[in-house]
């Protein structure tokens, strides 16, 4: 497959939709699109990514390849360690940040569909690393788990407020946790999944 170079039908894939809804859309004219000698069309990844800002479709472009892609932000590294174990068993691939710096630089290059997201870093804090995620056009489609030490009300409110699409309290309970990342990025548990939440029953420590 050219990189550049798109037919219908892996367009449609890149898009998360079904070959018959994209052509229609090839047809009319909405997507711009070039013909092979043979009758075949073809679209440009920069006509299509400028087709899916356009109307929106951002996060259906990206759902199928990033929703088992996870980044855990926080600077403990025990809790780095624990959470990428725990994840990676349930099949997901993970990477980490330490700062909310490292945190913006590896959104762009890893492209998780889900954020861990500690609220206490130590420089920019966790409340504007989801405002900064959630207010650009192409990362807001990315889901944020808002997790800390320090529960209140007022955090809750405000980590939702700047757009976090869930919150847990330290010590976080592996199957609560597992269960809400599935909920968010819609993933289906497996048998092997559930068999190893039945084994595993390990808490995260709470101080941050």
């Amino acid at each position: 497959m050219n990189e550049d170079m798109f037919t219908v039908g892996q367009a449609a894939k890149y898009c998360g939709v079904s070959r018959k809804t994209f052509f229609r859309q090839v047809k009319s004219g909405k997507i711009k699109a070039s013909r092979t000698p043979g009758g075949h069309y073809r679209i440009l990844k920069k006509d299509l990514e400028s087709f899916i800002l356009e109307k929106g479709m951002y996060p259906l472009a990206h759902n199928h390849s990033s929703r088992k892609k996870i980044l855990i932000v926080d600077d403990d590294p025990q809790i780095q360690k624990l959470l990428t174990r725990t994840l990676q068993s349930h099949k997901y691939e993970t990477e980490t940040a330490a700062n909310g710096f490292e945190a913006g630089a590896k959104v762009f290059k890893f492209k998780p569909g889900l954020v861990v997201l500690d609220l206490k870093l130590p420089d920019i804090n966790g409340f504007e690393v989801c405002r900064q995620i959630k207010q650009n056009p192409d990362t807001a489609h990315i889901k944020i788990l808002a997790v800390t030490g320090y529960d209140t009300e007022e955090n809750e409110e405000r980590i939702l407020s700047a757009g976090a699409d869930g919150y847990m309290a330290k010590p976080l309970d592996m199957d609560q946790l597992i269960r809400c990342i599935r909920d968010l990025l819609g993933v289906e548990s497996t048998r092997q999944e559930e068999d190893y939440g039945k084994r595993e029953r390990q808490t995260i420590p709470s101080p941050h």
